[in-house]
């Protein structure tokens, strides 16, 4: 890690659990704490004083607070509430050339539309005359309220989009003024992004409302009690573009698949520093499993991201998040087990957490099949019940397949590792070339037979796996993306526009506690298919190919670098014999063996050893498969390999 005059703390908040990693110089602290769904602050304030317990020995939030630089914090809650459909209930109120059905073009975004707005939709005839206009756009509100929209999203089509919204905004500020108790918030397409696109500007203002209210009172919530413990500089949010922000020039939108992002960071600084042409890896938290790729040291990424299959204005790390994860609840449907996408999340949990759940999670699986110890689970802070886990196996999975609660686990945990490895074959072409990164606090379970049923033969989990995507958080700077859109045959328009996203970025960055002339500038065109190309910061005209009316966008990205992490270690050196801290007995092919036990922070680097066995330390535990062979450098990072291809 890179020596910095004071600490950096990076957090990712989880469905199930929410990690913390304390980068001080060379040392990096990291710990765990039970999410807490009701109260996402309080977890925030738990993690950073359990952090402090074990840097100074005790409590001492308020040193550690004092003596960090920046609070950097992502979060999977917006991409959870999406995979579970939790949010709030949507109005949209549509105009211009802009219809229903331009939203609806296949299943998916049927699918999503039907869950996230449903029958709350309405037209209004933009071109009526004024009193008309204002009837229908007073009916409208009250008829999308009626039918249970807490919040409205307003989207015009065509080329007055704009003049259109904002005359809609007079409007309805004057019948529904914001002051008011229960007035219903109101987002106009065009105020969040512009985008010549309107199905894709729309359903990007869609998201942000589904995720703004929750994100918003827990966000400032959090802020807010950060500061009344005199942190030094404000919380910087980690977002989905791999920069961070203050919350105040943060969007909704922004935190969906942010966390996955600190991930992608992590891994892409790890393909880079082992070498790695390409990477795949995932994520593995409590309620989703997040792919991503890393080629020739570049995450793989769209100008016109999609949120859950759905194209949205924003460039986006291609993540794709399944809803299978530590904590998905596992079941028998139609004679068939089916994994997730519902979770259990952290309350009440596994079954075996005994916090009421009775569910069964591949977790039960796990404790039931012995890789997981009562004793030493979650750093022995968190006892698990075996009892418990083998009651909801029986009850959930074994009893209505006739299976014994053996053969049962052994199902679960096949339809885990299939659901993973059916999604990491779909994602990308995995050659000899590949290596997976298995990360997240239950990545390296079983990554060994994930690699194995997805056709790949090397495997690194890094040290800090358990903590992996906060971690990577510590690799991004404060940064921002501007967007207008250019018409005509000239670098007119080119001219003109980039000084107002010079202006803009001018007061954003001096809003964020910094000068522009501190930043690094990148002027970029983007065609409509997504295309971009870097253009000089000074170019007066446009290219001979951009010319003509193509449809084309202006960005500007503004970053001020500020301290980040590093990565160390390489498996170089000599060999030797791991020496095992003791043994386990597993479930393995319907019988029960005793196998070693490895403890990570009883090995030396070059350390190695063949399966079966188990790996682990304090927050993941990973099992070794006969014909695997692990090996560990000096910064706790494991190198996993096909024993005949280590050998």
């Amino acid at each position: 890690m890179q020596v910095s005059a004071g600490k950096l703390i990076n957090i990712d908040n989880g469905g199930t659990l929410t990690d913390i990693c304390v980068i001080d110089g060379a040392r990096v602290y990291r710990t765990k704490t039970v999410t807490t769904g009701y109260d996402l602050s309080r977890c925030l304030i738990d993690g950073l004083t359990k952090a402090s317990r074990t840097i100074y020995g005790e409590d001492d939030l308020q040193r550690l607070l004092l003596s960090t630089d920046y609070v950097r914090y992502s979060t999977t809650q917006g991409t959870n509430a999406l995979v579970e459909r939790k949010g709030p209930l949507l109005g949209l109120i549509l105009g211009g050339t802009l219809q229903a059905a331009a939203l609806q073009v296949d299943a998916q975004s049927r699918s999503l539309f039907d869950a996230l707005v449903g029958t709350r939709v309405t037209t209004v005839d933009i071109g009526a005359e004024e009193a008309a206009l204002e009837h229908a756009f007073t009916q409208a509100v009250t008829e999308l309220a009626s039918r249970g929209a807490s919040r409205i999203v307003i989207a015009v089509g065509g080329d007055a989009r704009s003049a259109a919204e904002r005359h809609a905004k007079r409007i309805l500020l004057r019948k529904f003024p914001q002051h008011l108790l229960g007035a219903v918030p109101i987002l106009y397409s065009h105020e969040l992004v512009e985008d010549a696109d309107d199905a894709r500007r729309a359903w990007t203002a869609l998201f942000n409302a589904f995720l703004h209210p929750a994100m918003e009172r827990f966000l400032y919530n959090a802020e807010h009690k950060l500061r009344g413990l005199k942190t030094r500089n404000p919380l910087l949010i980690f977002r989905n573009d791999g920069h961070s922000a203050r919350v105040a020039r943060t969007i909704a939108v922004k935190t969906y698949s942010s966390g996955p992002r600190g991930g992608a960071e992590g891994a892409k600084a790890l393909a880079t520093h082992y070498g790695f042409q390409h990477l795949l890896s995932m994520d593995v938290g409590g309620t989703t499993t997040d792919i991503l790729e890393v080629r020739d040291g570049a995450i793989r990424a769209k100008r016109y991201g999609k949120v859950e299959g759905v194209t949205t204005a924003f460039a986006l790390c291609d993540v794709e998040s399944h809803g299978v994860g530590g904590s998905s609840i596992i079941r028998v449907d139609v004679g068939e087990i089916r994994v997730g996408p519902e979770s259990v999340g952290s309350a009440p949990g596994p079954a075996c957490f005994g916090f009421g759940g009775t569910l069964a999670t591949i977790t039960d699986a796990f404790l039931f099949e012995g890789l997981l110890d009562p004793v030493s689970f979650f750093g022995g802070e968190l006892k698990i019940d075996p009892a418990r886990a083998k009651q909801a196996i029986d009850t959930h999975i074994a009893e209505p397949l006739g299976l014994t609660t053996e053969a049962a686990a052994a199902a679960m945990e096949d339809a885990w590792v299939h659901k993973i490895a059916a999604a990491l074959r779909g994602y990308a072409t995995i050659s000899a070339q590949t290596t997976l990164a298995a990360f997240g606090g239950a990545g390296p379970f079983v990554a060994c037979k994930v690699a194995a049923a997805a056709g790949l033969s090397q495997v690194i989990i890094p040290g800090l796996a358990a903590v992996f995507s906060a971690f990577g958080i510590g690799f991004s700077d404060i940064g921002h993306e501007y967007a207008m859109p250019l018409t005509g045959a000239d670098g007119t328009r080119l001219v003109d526009a980039r000084a107002a996203l010079l202006e803009r970025a001018r007061h954003g960055m001096f809003a964020e506690g910094g000068d522009i002339a501190d930043c690094e500038l990148r002027l970029g065109l983007v065609g409509d298919d997504g295309d971009e190309r870097p253009l000089a910061i000074d170019e007066d005209a446009l290219p001979d190919d951009f010319r003509g009316g193509r449809a084309t966008s202006l960005i500007l990205r503004v970053i001020r670098p500020i301290q980040r992490a590093v990565i160390g270690g390489d498996f170089d050196g000599a060999t030797q014999a791991a020496r095992a801290s003791g043994k386990r007995t597993l479930l393995l092919g319907g019988a029960r063996i005793e196998v070693p036990l490895y403890r990570v922070e009883d090995l030396a680097a070059g350390a190695c050893a063949s399966g079966p066995a188990v790996l682990e330390e304090a927050f993941f535990t990973c099992r070794i498969d006969a014909g695997w062979r692990f090996r560990i450098n000096a910064v706790g990072d494991v190198l996993l390999g096909r024993a005949e291809a280590a050998a």
